[in-house]
């Protein structure tokens, strides 16, 4: 379904992180994980992408930061979130 990239940056254990990936799962969208539990370079890099995020998950899709699990939900209560997949 998804046409641009969904990027989401998690942690071990986050039930935030869960959450997401199972709404991006119930609609079919393929993501990419990176999980940055023990720091590395993917933390830096979703720092680098969204300077002021300090929890997980980071969703992106394509270029747009949408932010958390609780803002992709609200995207797609507002049934905006396939319109922002899709392009």
């Amino acid at each position: 379904m998804s046409h641009h990239p969904v990027d989401i940056y998690t942690k071990f254990g986050c039930g935030f992180c869960v959450r997401a990936k199972r709404l991006l799962d119930e609609k079919g969208v393929d993501y990419t994980e990176h999980d940055i539990t023990m720091g590395g370079p993917k933390r830096e890099e979703m720092l680098e992408r969204a300077p002021n995020a300090r929890t997980v998950p980071q969703i992106f899709i394509g270029d747009t930061h949408v932010g958390g699990s609780d803002e992709l939900a609200a995207l797609e209560r507002e049934g905006k979130l396939d319109a922002l997949l899709a392009g």
